[in-house]
């Protein structure tokens, strides 16, 4: 039997924690800060756990 194989978009997206939680950036975390209220680009600093029905999906793509 082959090895099963990382997702490479998943692995660049998702992370689990170590109690096996799935986390996600939140949208807009990537460019423009200067056209966002300074509360508004602290908003989108934290990471945040995915929605539980897509936990299943996202830990299989990741092999976990």
């Amino acid at each position: 039997m082959p090895k099963m194989k990382t997702h490479s978009g998943a692995k660049k997206r998702f992370r689990t924690t170590g109690t096996g939680k799935v986390m996600r950036q939140r949208a807009r975390h990537v460019h423009k800060f200067q056209e966002r209220s300074s509360s508004n680009a602290r908003r989108l600093v934290n990471d945040v756990v995915v929605a539980p029905a897509d936990t299943r999906r996202i830990k299989r793509l990741l092999g976990k």
